[in-house]
Formats: C-alpha cells, sequence, structure tokens
C-alpha cells in the first residue's frame, strides 16, 4: 500500500488523561513527513457525519499538559450498523482521508477493525485508564487514574484518622481490577476487593480490620472496583459486623480527568509517533502496543483476541503487606 498522505484522527470512548499527548505527537510527526492531518470531532459518530477541521502544528501547541481530549469523544449507536460503517468510509474516500488513527479502548478498536473490513487504512492506540487490553501491557490513562485515586485516598485518610472510621472507596473498573489493585498498593489499603476474585467480606475484609485493631490501627481504607457491586452494601455489612463507623466515597469521573503524569504523556508520544510509522510504511489494520518495554505495531485483529487477567504476582503483593493474611495460607485463594 502507499504511504498515507491525509489521515484523520479520532478519540472513542471513555477519555484518558494523555490523549491529548498522542494528538500533538501525531500531528507534529506527521507534519515532519508532509502528511496532512483532520481533526475529527466526537469519534465515529463524527467521521460518519463528516464533523472535521484541519489540525496544523500550531493547534496542538501546549495541549500535552492538559486533560481530556481536544476532539471530544463519543459513542455512536448508528456506527455499530454496518449502514453507518459504510457511511463513515465513504466520508473518509470522499475527504482524501487515506489512514485513520482511532483512540481508545476495545471497543473503539473493534470500530477500527470494522472500517478497515471497509477499506479503510487504521491504526489504534489504546487509550483506558482500566488497563485491561490483553494486547499490551499498559494504555494510556492509567498512570495518570492510579495518582488521582490515591492522591483522594491520602485525603481521606486524614479526617478518617480523625474520626476513627472505616473508608470503603470505589474506584473505576467494571470488569477489571487493575486500577483497584494497584491504587490499593499505592495508598496502603487494608484491603482491596476486585472482579477478577471471589470475595470472602468475612476473610478479606473484615477479618483483616479486626487484626488491624489488635495492633492499634484506628482507620482502614478499603479499595473496591466498581465490578464488585454495590459499596454501600459492603459498607453497611462491615459496620455491622466491627462496629465502626463506615463511609463510602465513590471516586468516578474524578479518575478521568486532570493533568496527564509523565509516564503517560511520553507513552502516549511514543505511541502516536509509532502510529505515523505504520502509516508511512504503509501498513493497515495495526495496533500500537507495549510490550517488555518497546513500542510497535501489531495486527488489529490479533490484538483483538488477546485478553489479559490480573497481575497475580502484584495481587499476591498486596496480600503479603498484612502479614498474618498471608500466614494463614489465603493470598491469592
Amino acid at each position: 500500500m502507499e504511504r498515507a498522505k491525509r489521515i484523520g484522527i479520532l478519540t472513542s470512548g471513555g477519555d484518558a488523561p494523555g490523549m491529548n499527548s498522542a494528538i500533538r505527537a501525531i500531528v507534529r510527526a506527521a507534519s515532519a513527513e508532509e502528511i496532512s492531518c483532520l481533526g475529527i470531532r466526537r469519534g465515529y459518530s463524527g467521521l460518519i457525519n463528516g464533523d472535521v477541521f484541519e489540525l496544523t502544528r500550531n493547534d496542538v501547541d501546549g495541549i500535552s499538559r492538559r486533560g481530556g481530549t481536544i476532539l471530544y469523544t463519543a459513542r455512536s449507536e448508528e456506527f455499530r450498523t454496518d449502514a453507518g460503517v459504510e457511511k463513515a468510509a465513504n466520508v473518509c474516500k470522499y475527504l482524501g482521508i487515506d489512514g485513520v488513527i482511532a483512540l481508545g479502548g476495545d471497543g473503539t478498536f473493534r470500530g477500527a477493525l470494522a472500517l478497515a473490513r471497509h477499506g479503510v487504512r487504521v491504526v489504534g492506540i489504546p487509550a483506558t485508564i482500566d488497563n485491561d487490553m490483553g494486547c499490551t501491557e499498559y494504555t494510556i490513562g492509567f498512570d495518570t487514574a492510579c495518582n488521582t485515586a490515591m492522591e483522594a485516598i491520602d485525603k481521606l485518610r486524614d479526617t478518617g484518622q480523625s474520626h476513627e472510621r472505616v473508608s470503603v472507596v470505589e474506584v473505576m473498573g467494571r470488569n477489571a481490577g487493575h486500577l483497584a489493585l494497584y491504587t490499593g498498593i499505592a495508598a496502603g489499603a487494608s484491603a482491596v476487593l476486585l472482579p477478577e476474585k471471589e470475595i470472602n467480606l468475612e476473610r478479606d475484609v473484615v477479618d483483616v480490620i479486626r487484626r488491624g485493631c489488635i495492633r492499634g490501627r484506628r482507620h482502614h481504607i478499603v479499595v473496591i472496583a466498581e465490578g464488585v457491586g454495590h459499596a454501600t452494601r459492603y459498607a453497611k455489612d462491615i459496620q455491622e459486623q466491627t462496629g465502626l463507623e463506615t463511609r463510602v466515597t465513590v471516586l468516578g469521573y474524578i479518575q478521568r480527568g486532570g493533568a496527564p503524569s509523565a509516564r503517560d504523556r511520553t507513552s502516549a508520544a511514543m505511541m502516536g509517533l509509532r502510529a505515523i510509522d505504520a502509516l508511512k510504511s504503509g501498513e493497515g489494520s495495526r495496533v500500537i502496543v507495549s510490550q517488555n518495554g518497546q513500542f510497535f505495531d501489531m495486527d488489529i485483529e490479533e490484538a483483538l483476541k488477546m485478553e489479559k487477567g490480573l497481575d497475580e504476582e502484584m495481587f499476591i503483593a498486596c496480600n503479603r503487606i498484612d502479614t498474618s493474611y498471608y500466614n494463614n495460607g489465603t493470598a491469592g485463594k
């Protein structure tokens, strides 16, 4: 295939800190290769409707430090249909777009694959705070979301210690507990509840809190991934079984906002550069991944077949921090 001469850039699904850093790198690298860029507003919905504008080097000055995405993001029911995909592909042909770079998660990649099957060259860049994509060890936005959650828990700890409370903190993660696990370790949580693990409230939380109280601890943090269930229900059970005042904090969309961390900015920049390299070489239907500290591209269909499990070593490490829990032989079960 010939190298791309005009590309479109879109962000789809949930926004993630670092998306703007990737957009900046893409536009700057493309400009150096004399490839023109069109920004596509509101994801695949904007592509269907031809909601595009020219993106130049000047347009992306200073956007790396901003959270969210300058291209906006939305989900499109029309694009889920064959007719919608065909319409989007026709818009690409009409506008002379011979390559689309799509930033987002699994849903975004499936949309990119559908577009590729209609003859449009695509490259996906993984950007989701859940870090749940099997093809890559890291997704843009994860580090910033972890830092945001950790900083919020640090603040909750201050007031929780003053009132001798149990703080139940719900973080994002509908089907994956990566964010909850990393946040729990970073924030020094007493317990972490994950959708990948069977939960025994008595063993996993109540006993841990009781042992902490015996050792003199007067405040406890319990981190829950949203996919586990209702935090309020767990909080009620914890309070009834321990007798300790228990409060719930749902961090929600605060985790998606804020200036991206250094790791997210640099990872996004590297992935943006690799996306341009793929299009420059004539490649299509690719995704950019991070594995063993390296950034490279792979086939999008192969990428979508890959699944990511929980980091078992980190899960065991999380439990080992409470030595009594680990020595009971329950860690990792």
